[in-house]
């Protein structure tokens, strides 16, 4: 009748019919062979999504550390101390993308892309502020994943080892960092480099910030250039990108028009401020 509920196809058949027919259906044929090997292939995959995403959080956790640890570069007495421990730190962090590898082993590496991008990203983040500390200079991605080739270390078989075994080759595993990853990570490196400027000049370096707004300048002509071609990711940090090179070279006019009649240790508060004020016009605007 009119307000009633719309009856549905398979109402039309008795629910002891479509329960016999479940029954009926035989585990060993074929078809139920495939979809049981295809639950398996694809719960196989969902744990290594998983594992992937764990060892991800991993590298990014001690990568940040890695991080927090080379802005103390600038105020430590003795800065070479922080690089050795920073390698030592980054030689850790080496270790969790070699269990990355393994994973991988087989396995097309986009297909797990997401799950791995934000610990690289970071990765990258890191490795680049400590090369740029030791060389005023930006690594490459060559270099990068030069560093991403791992060997088998196994020391049973070296104690074991017999005449045959010097015909053998090492196992080796290696994860590349993908162009859009070494972008991306490039792109947050400028955010730890404004705070680098800011740090150094409370701590009364003067040549550093001038520096950092030559190779921020460099860094942002070369995103320019990808523009809008490049990936959504890189776009979006443009903005932000921008928004450091503006601090610096804030920073940087503060030091040579007002250097001389600011004391040093008021240097850092100054710039403080006026990095606030920058913030506050580019929300109003």
């Amino acid at each position: 009748g009119s307000g009633g509920f719309r009856k549905r196809k398979h109402d039309n058949f008795p629910h002891g019919q479509r329960r016999e027919e479940k029954e009926n259906v035989n585990p060993s044929s074929a078809l139920m062979t495939s979809f049981k090997s295809f639950q398996l292939e694809l719960d196989t995959r969902h744990d290594k999504y998983e594992r992937l995403v764990k060892l991800s959080r991993d590298i990014t956790i001690e990568s940040k550390r890695t991080i927090f640890l080379l802005h103390r570069f600038t105020s430590a007495p003795n800065g070479e101390e922080i690089l050795n421990e920073s390698e030592v730190k980054l030689d850790a962090v080496r270790r969790k993308i070699k269990q990355v590898a393994q994973e991988l082993i087989g396995e097309d590496m986009y297909q797990f892309h997401r799950a791995i991008s934000p610990g690289l990203q970071e990765y990258v983040e890191a490795v680049s502020f400590q090369y740029f500390i030791k060389t005023r200079s930006l690594i490459s991605v060559e270099e990068i994943n030069k560093q991403l080739i791992f060997t088998a270390e196994d020391r049973e078989e070296t104690t074991n080892t017999t005449s045959n075994s010097n015909d053998k080759q090492p196992q080796t595993w290696s994860l590349k960092v993908t162009p859009v990853d070494y972008l991306l990570g490039v792109a947050d490196l400028t955010g730890e480099l404004m705070r680098l400027c800011i740090s150094s000049v409370g701590n009364g370096d003067i040549d550093t910030p001038f520096e950092l707004s030559q190779f921020l300048r460099q860094i942002y002509d070369g995103f320019t250039f990808i523009g809008n071609t490049g990936p959504y990711e890189v776009s979006k940090k443009l903005y932000t990108l921008k928004q450091s090179l503006a601090k610096v070279e804030n920073a940087c006019y503060t030091l040579k028009v007002r250097g001389s009649e600011i004391p040093k240790h008021m240097l850092a508060d100054v710039f403080s401020t006026k990095t606030e004020l920058i913030d506050q016009e580019e929300g109003l605007s």
